[in-house]
């Protein structure tokens, strides 16, 4: 596998990444996608003999915060390790950023793995999280 910088969108491979995981407020609106992409801090896709499995998107400041926005990994190519080694990449890229955040899905399933790579959930380290999220 390879995990590089993803520096040109094409919508139609996006699109089938984000389908097949079933995050369709992003297929929704993919113009709203695209801009997404272009705004954010560093986006790496990871690869299997040159086709895209996984992909990892990041927003914030790069110093103070980085905010993991998106990790994905085709249905198919999951459980092989590629999502680890998507967010082991940004954590090395941003190993002097002292705060690093996500939301994902409550489930034992996600919760496991992000514990499995240092993350904490926001309760147990004395915070908590909020989120505003506009009608659909």
């Amino acid at each position: 596998m390879e995990i590089r910088e993803y520096r040109t969108y094409d919508e139609q491979e996006m699109l089938s990444l984000y389908t097949s995981v079933g995050w369709t407020a992003y297929t929704d609106a993919p113009d709203t996608l695209r801009q997404g992409f272009e705004h954010s801090l560093l986006t790496l896709a990871a690869y299997e003999n040159g086709q895209l499995v996984g992909l990892i998107r990041t927003v914030g400041d790069g110093y103070t915060i980085v905010f993991v926005q998106d990790i994905l990994v085709f249905p198919e190519h999951q459980r092989k390790g590629i999502g680890a080694a998507l967010l082991q990449a940004v954590l090395d890229r941003f190993s002097y950023v002292r705060q690093m955040e996500l939301a994902t899905d409550d489930t034992p399933k996600t919760i496991a793995f992000y514990k499995s790579l240092g993350f904490s959930p926001m309760p147990e380290i004395g915070c908590c999280g909020f989120m505003r999220l506009l009608p659909t």
